[in-house]
């Protein structure tokens, strides 16, 4: 896993600060939360931080390191906790694949209460690389619809999804072509 810089944290315990774009989204998410009637804890707040501070899918126990300061050291089912509330309002993902957590690119969320309606569901859908591990979340509603379709015949009722696709990013299938180039195969006729 790609080693991020650590954000530094106050001598006074307080929230870890953040860069200038990182605070917009956590500004950004904490609104939400206001609108859904839900807190934006400082703990929650350090936690969205951290996975947003991160290039690749960060795991629960490395978001507990980059926790621990002189002054606080959170325990895990407080991480855990935060992590719970993160996923439960739509700011982040869980890729299970990897057991992993990733911010949330696509924000809508539907009301002010908690929960998903059917009109509003947000697919989670992901394209994970095997060999870098880089996550890309997309947003194709044919998705969507195809499963709302195979549901709705089976009268099942969905309340959440998430696709996880797993292969090789461009970049790696790249790569790999390179080292491992296609053989030309022969034509075959008169």
């Amino acid at each position: 896993m790609m080693n991020m810089p650590h954000p530094t944290s106050s001598s006074t315990a307080t929230p870890h600060t953040f860069p200038a774009h990182i605070e917009h989204q956590l500004n950004k998410a904490t609104a939400l939360c206001a609108q859904q009637g839900a807190r934006m804890t400082a703990q929650r707040r350090d936690v969205l931080g951290l996975i947003l501070m991160h290039a690749h899918p960060v795991g629960a126990y490395d978001l507990l390191e980059e926790l621990k300061t002189a002054e606080r050291r959170p325990a895990p089912p407080t991480v855990y906790r935060a992590l719970d509330f993160l996923l439960e309002h739509g700011l982040i993902h869980r890729i299970e694949r990897l057991s992993a957590f990733i911010p949330c690119t696509n924000l809508r969320h539907c009301s002010h209460t908690h929960e998903h309606s059917e009109a509003c569901l947000h697919t989670a859908q992901f394209l994970i690389c095997r060999n870098c591990k880089t996550v890309t979340e997309i947003a194709d509603t044919t998705v969507l619809e195809t499963l709302k379709h195979i549901c709705k015949n089976k009268n099942f009722v969905i309340q959440s999804t998430s696709v996880e696709v797993e292969g090789l990013c461009a970049n790696c299938a790249s790569q790999q072509s390179v080292i491992h180039p296609a053989k030309e195969i022969p034509h075959q006729g008169a």
